[in-house]
């Protein structure tokens, strides 16, 4: 593997860093807005998830115990 000398390596870094294209303000509250309301339907979803999956095993708990009684 080829040594690169620190000053080549930043010119190169510094030259790579001029292609990014950076998204504008708009942009990136957008996306931030968006992983928001992502979180906030997740949330809810696995909420109501775990509720769902607490009646089922209370019943199923409740049921087994009923019957060995």
């Amino acid at each position: 593997m080829a040594k690169v000398s620190p000053f080549r390596f930043l010119q190169e870094v510094r030259a790579e860093m001029a292609k990014v294209t950076w998204p504008s303000r708009r942009e990136t509250l957008i996306t931030t807005a968006m992983v928001f309301v992502m979180v906030a339907i997740a949330s809810i979803f696995f909420l109501i998830a775990d509720q769902i999956i607490r009646l089922f095993v209370t019943f199923v708990l409740t049921t087994l115990v009923g019957l060995f009684q």
